[in-house]
Parts: C-alpha cells; sequence; structure tokens
C-alpha cells in the first residue's frame, strides 16, 4: 500500500514538473520578433509595439490611475477641425469605447489646449485658452531666429468630468499656468506658471488648494512629474546667464521660450534638496521617473547636436546622473515617456510607423517595457 502510494505521488511530481516545463517553454515563444515591425534595432527594453493614432499631431499621452485608458492631446485633422491641440481620451489597447469610437473629445472644442492628465477620482485637468476666445491664439514657431515654444497667458488649468462635461477653473489667474500632472497618491498637482514673473514650478494641494512655489531661480522650470511614491519631482530647467539670461527675459517678456538648453532636475516635493541630473547639451526633457525611483526616462537631442540636432531619443539614466542608456533607435523622434501605473507598458509619441517611410505625423504608441532584456532583445533585427 505505501509502496503504491510512494508510486502514485512520484507519477504527480513528475507531471507537474512536465507541466511547468511545457509551460515555461510555451511562454518563451509567445513573443514573435518577426511581427514587432515598429521596433527598432537596439531597442532592448521595448516589445509589441502599437500604434495607437494615425494621423496629424498627437502628442503628451498620459494614463489613467487604472491603466485602462490614455488622455492626450492632438491636431489630426480626422478628430477636430479646430487647427490647434485639443484633448481626448481612448483606451490604452486600442478597442472602442463605450460609444463605438476609438477617440472621445474630452475638451471644449474653442481655444488651444495642452497638458492633460487623470486625477484619482477619475475627473481630468487639463490647460486650455477658451476662456479668452473661442479661436486658436496666435503664435509663431521663431522669434529673433530662435526656435521658440509660447507661453500663453491665456492659459488656465481646468477640471472636469471624464467625458469632459462641467469644466471649471481649478487654477488660474494673471500668467500663464499649465503643464499640470498629478501625484500618484492622488493629493497634490504641479504645474508651471510664470505668476511670479518667471516660469517657475508650483505645488497645488487639491484638498485644500493651498499653493507652494518649488523653485525660484531664473529660467524655464516645467513639464514635471512625481516619483511613483509622491515623494519626489522631476522636471526640465533651463539655467541662462549673462548675455543668455538677457535673451531668456526678452523672450519670455514676448509670450516665449526657447527650448534650447534643457536638463533634468530632480528635488523633493517640496522643492528642497535639488539635484541636476543631466549635465548635457542640448534639450533634455519630457523626463519620467522608471517605477524604482532610481532611474529617469527623458528626451534628448544632445547625441544629434553635430547634424542638426533634429533626432530626438529617449534615454534611460540613474538619479545619480551616472548609466545613460539610449531606449529609442527610430532616427526621427521619440518623446513624452510614461509608465504605465502597474510598471509594465511605456507609452510615448513618436514619428515611427511600420512602413518606415519618412513622416511629419506624430503618433502615439504603446509597448510592453522590458526591464532586464533577454537574449531576444539585445539581438533583435526587424524584417526588413
Amino acid at each position: 500500500m505505501k509502496k503504491n502510494y510512494a508510486f502514485n505521488l512520484l507519477l504527480i511530481l513528475i507531471s507537474t514538473v512536465t507541466f511547468v516545463a511545457f509551460t515555461g517553454n510555451k511562454n518563451k515563444q509567445l513573443y514573435n520578433p518577426s511581427t514587432d515591425t515598429l521596433r527598432y534595432e537596439g531597442e532592448k527594453h521595448l516589445r509589441n509595439i502599437r500604434q495607437l493614432t494615425f494621423g496629424g499631431n498627437n502628442a503628451e499621452a498620459y494614463w489613467s490611475f487604472d491603466d485602462k485608458q490614455l488622455i492626450f492631446q492632438s491636431d489630426w485633422s480626422q478628430l477636430h477641425n479646430q487647427g490647434c491641440d485639443q484633448i481626448f481620451i481612448m483606451n490604452s489597447d486600442g478597442s472602442k469605447l463605450s460609444d463605438g469610437k476609438k477617440y472621445q473629445l474630452v475638451s471644449t472644442g474653442k481655444g488651444r489646449t495642452t497638458c492633460s492628465y487623470f486625477l484619482k477620482d477619475g475627473k481630468i485637468i487639463y490647460a486650455s485658452t477658451h476662456q479668452s476666445g473661442e479661436g486658436c491664439p496666435k503664435s509663431q514657431m521663431f522669434s529673433g531666429g530662435r526656435y521658440v515654444w509660447p507661453i500663453f497667458d491665456s492659459y488656465d488649468i481646468y477640471i472636469a468630468n471624464k467625458d469632459g462635461s462641467n469644466p471649471e477653473v481649478l487654477i488660474g489667474g494673471k500668467g500663464y499656468d499649465a503643464e499640470a500632472t498629478v501625484s500618484p497618491d492622488g493629493k497634490y498637482i504641479v504645474f508651471t506658471s510664470t505668476r511670479s514673473g518667471d516660469l517657475e514650478l508650483w505645488r497645488y494641494e487639491i484638498k485644500t488648494g493651498k499653493l507652494l512655489q518649488l523653485t525660484n531661480t531664473l529660467g524655464y522650470d516645467g513639464g514635471a512629474f512625481f516619483s511613483r511614491d509622491s515623494k519626489k519631482i522631476v522636471w526640465r530647467a533651463s539655467r541662462p546667464q549673462g548675455e543668455e539670461a538677457e535673451k531668456y527675459n526678452e523672450l519670455l517678456k514676448n509670450g516665449y521660450v526657447e527650448p534650447k538648453s534643457l536638463n533634468i532636475f530632480i528635488a523633493d516635493i517640496d522643492g528642497k534638496n535639488v539635484q541636476q541630473v543631466t549635465n548635457l547639451e542640448g534639450a533634455n526633457w519630457a523626463p519620467f521617473f522608471h517605477p524604482s525611483g532610481k532611474k529617469i526616462l527623458f528626451c534628448s537631442n544632445h547625441h544629434s547636436l553635430a547634424q542638426g540636432g533634429r533626432r530626438f531619443d529617449i534615454f534611460m539614466i540613474n538619479i545619480d546622473g551616472t548609466g545613460l542608456e539610449q531606449i529609442t533607435n527610430s532616427g526621427i523622434f521619440d518623446a513624452f515617456p510614461m509608465f504605465s501605473f502597474d510598471g509594465k507598458k511605456l507609452v510615448w509619441c513618436s514619428n515611427r510607423n511600420s512602413e518606415r517611410k519618412p513622416t511629419r505625423d506624430t503618433n502615439v504608441f504603446v509597448a510592453d517595457w522590458i526591464d532586464n532584456p533577454q537574449e531576444v532583445d539585445i539581438n533583435f533585427k526587424p524584417v526588413k
């Protein structure tokens, strides 16, 4: 009797090991490199890249707290005819929304909008100029021979229901208020404002409405995000000096900023313990914390300045400034990275397409994030 019991137990153990080994091998075969047509050689941290928009300029796509949806800005003519960016929501897996459409307009359709984000309760925030006029505010791409970004004083930060209904000013007043993002713990909003006379970071406490100025050094401080534990912020900043400081002030007075010399900084969420992470030439911007909190992804053209600086890639770096690593390798434009809240996926915007043809369209892409690349990732080569 004991012999039969031992024999049966042995059979069960053998079957279990065989099943695990079989399913393990099967799981390893789930990734098929030949179908990853949007992936480029050298992109060892990205798998199963999917394109979610298909025309125009689509940017700053950010995850909902449950990772099911993305909110983004777009000037795509198939979505609206306003002529400048409006805010939309879409499902992160590319499926249709409950109304049967793939994209839902959640801004007013008036003015110009930018920098949208989900709140933890499901509501949304975004910056808009619509209160000062229904049309797109006029701007120019170059000022005094310099490539510039417009800083519209008419931007205020609005809060609305998830479907875009009942928009109300959340953060407003005189000057530019935009570039708002939300802490993962749902307590704070960090944004950029000219309310103090310069482009500085401010923190807004959602429960009380209390404001705290986080930066006070001359230069553009913007595009801030919180770490996953909500204890730190990361942002882009310029630190002009001498003649460059004079030119910076002159441009800002005329409503512009030159995104030419930017580097990445981190600090505690009260603005203390500021640390410069990058010390690279060119424009280093669009930073986002790795889920570990020990690394940062950001966009940069420092490696293409000798060729004109038009190529932008996403890089990763340790928060102490070491270990710089290139993440994207399309040869064109890749920016605005954000990790999903479960840390498994990355969303970003790129000029890439499966035909690998030149285009000025900037679209939204999502990929599986591979923290520890395997041989299949390291040796990946696209099918031509």
